[in-house]
């Protein structure tokens, strides 16, 4: 990949986003952190909305899982409207469409979810029969493991429209990530952080990443300036595991992976989202072989029965 051109310094790059509040503070983020890397470069969003963001009255398996998040914000790369497009990776498939890269993910943040209620300190505070909302599978299976006896309500919307939600009181707790809490401002409504090794987040949970076209060296080459290795590690193991189980939003998928030097230990847990039976697996690996690690602890699983709970 050729070096970036000193008369391209003033050149425009645009960042295709959508519209919600924590998408909005994701490419504000990333384009912060490109004006720091490139001095002179002119960093502009281009906020879009997509199938996800508007079809709310059915769960994401019902309409076509997370990938729909993705769409729009590619065809606009296609189209020469923007360069590169800002997601959270844990909303990107497996495989990538022909065509697309991530030459850039940024440090994770706080990978737990969040328990947030206002009249309970947590999951075990909650009455019987208590009304818990999340649109998540793997939240709803790891909920039904820990207490059978919450009726789960689908939650759908953006933080802020979830959190509403539970303010009128159609929930009695609700479970959303700690990081979009965290970014938006939010870190006072957390309750309680529900975070590994008792409960595990999705793969690539709080993990920024940086979509460009393949064969754009030139953003490419920018956005790489925002490249974080010790995460690139962790979630390449977690994904390959994924990929291995043949996960998405319809499969309750957990996994964390941490890296301690060279050392790296991935977790992980498959079950369903209908009574919270589970299987859990652990592995550890190095830190040059992440994908062996995910494909290896995938394998684990799948003997210990994990393909009944994968559709």
């Amino acid at each position: 990949m050729a070096a970036i051109p000193d008369n391209a310094a003033m050149d425009t790059l645009r960042i295709a986003t959508r519209k919600s509040p924590l998408a909005l503070w994701q490419s504000e983020h990333v384009a912060a952190r490109l004006r720091a890397a490139h001095p002179g470069l002119d960093v502009v969003l281009v906020p879009m909305s997509t199938r996800g963001d508007e079809q709310l009255d059915r769960s994401l398996a019902a309409i076509g899982g997370k990938g729909l998040f993705l769409k729009e914000l590619e065809l606009a790369m296609q189209r020469g409207e923007a360069d590169c497009a800002v997601h959270s990776l844990k909303d990107v498939p497996m495989e990538l469409d022909p065509g697309f890269e991530l030459p850039a993910v940024l440090e994770r943040a706080d990978p737990a979810d969040a328990f947030v209620s206002h009249a309970f300190d947590g999951i075990d505070a909650l009455p019987r029969g208590a009304v818990v909302g999340t649109s998540s599978l793997r939240r709803q299976a790891q909920l039904r493991a820990r207490r059978p006896d919450l009726q789960l309500r689908d939650l759908r919307g953006n933080v802020n429209t979830r959190l509403a939600k539970l303010d009128a009181g159609e929930y009695d707790a609700i479970v959303l990530a700690c990081a979009g809490l965290q970014r938006l401002g939010l870190d006072g409504r957390i309750r309680a952080r529900l975070a590994p090794p008792d409960w595990l987040p999705a793969p690539a949970q709080a993990v920024v990443a940086v979509e460009t076209r393949e064969g754009d060296d030139r953003t490419a080459l920018r956005v790489a300036a925002l490249e974080h290795a010790p995460t690139r590690i962790v979630i390449e193991a977690e994904r390959a595991l994924n990929l291995a189980l043949h996960g998405s939003c319809h499969v309750p998928v957990a996994a964390f992976a941490e890296l301690h030097g060279e050392h790296l230990r991935l977790r992980a847990w498959v079950g369903s989202a209908a009574d919270g039976s589970g299987v859990s697996a652990m592995g550890e690996g190095v830190a040059g072989a992440p994908q062996a690690l995910g494909q290896a602890v995938a394998t684990d699983l799948l003997a210990l029965g994990a393909a009944r709970f994968l559709g």
